[in-house]
């Protein structure tokens, strides 16, 4: 892997070690809450291929989306994705117990799942055994019988709106409440969009995959335009195998 941007003296071409990856994509001390998205994109804008990330990505994208997790506290994602991609517990890794300990965050990080019905499968390892208690994002006019279930499941439920949806300001300020400083999201497409047009999304990691799909695949960002596009700027940027790991801050 080379870098790209900030220009470096280093110009060879070979692995990274955690170590490294962890320095150039370490959270900023902003002081408050900071939401970072880690999303892949083919060259022609897919975000998905078959309704799956994996087949755009590669295994630095793979170990670059470890690094993201193990410096999080905690990782946001829609329902959807939960079920699409099989979403299981976030797992401690050893290589980042000492960075993590010295931060003060738990062995691994939390997830916490959008989702405004709560049609989601509480008896899955996602809710029932995680080393740090997945939370559930919803509005408070969800139906009581499915955040009882939430609950009974070892869930933490955080009502982050006051119909049924969940309102992307408050979920940030909720998480914040919980102890939640370092936000990760991998999506999907539509709450990432609901992050963007509400404007608390604070940086973006994308991988440009080298891959063209055609077809009606998703976008990274869906749901409603915003009225002026948001203007980020490029923080850094790796390259290897011809994939681009680029990470663009908010302006």
């Amino acid at each position: 892997m080379r870098r790209l941007f900030p220009p470096s003296d280093q110009t060879d071409d070979r692995e990274w070690t955690l170590d490294e990856l962890a320095e150039v994509y370490a959270y900023p001390d902003s002081g408050g809450p900071w939401l970072r998205a880690n999303m892949v994109s083919t060259l022609d804008g897919a975000a998905q291929h078959d309704g799956r990330s994996q087949p755009i990505s590669s295994a630095t994208d793979m170990r670059i989306f470890g690094t993201l997790r193990a410096l999080a506290d905690v990782v946001v994602v829609g329902a959807e994705t939960v079920r699409q991609e099989g979403y299981r517990p976030a797992r401690a890794r050893a290589e980042f117990a000492a960075r993590r300990e010295a931060a003060g965050q738990a062995p691994a990080p939390a997830v916490a799942v959008v989702s405004a019905s709560l049609g989601l499968d509480f008896s899955l390892p996602l809710f029932t055994s995680p080393l740090v208690p997945t939370v559930v994002l919803t509005g408070a006019a969800a139906a009581p019988d499915r955040v009882a279930a939430a609950e009974k499941a070892g869930a933490r439920v955080v009502f982050a709106g006051d119909g049924v949806g969940v309102e992307p300001d408050r979920l940030v300020r909720g998480l914040a409440e919980l102890g939640y400083r370092r936000l990760l999201t991998e999506g999907g497409p539509r709450l990432l969009g609901q992050m963007v047009a509400a404007g608390v999304l604070d940086e973006i990691c994308l991988t440009v995959s080298p891959m063209l799909t055609a077809g009606g695949a998703q976008r990274i960002a869906g749901g409603p335009t915003v009225e002026v596009p948001r203007r980020f700027a490029l923080v850094s940027m790796l390259e290897e195998g011809g994939f681009l790991f680029t990470r663009y801050g908010r302006v």
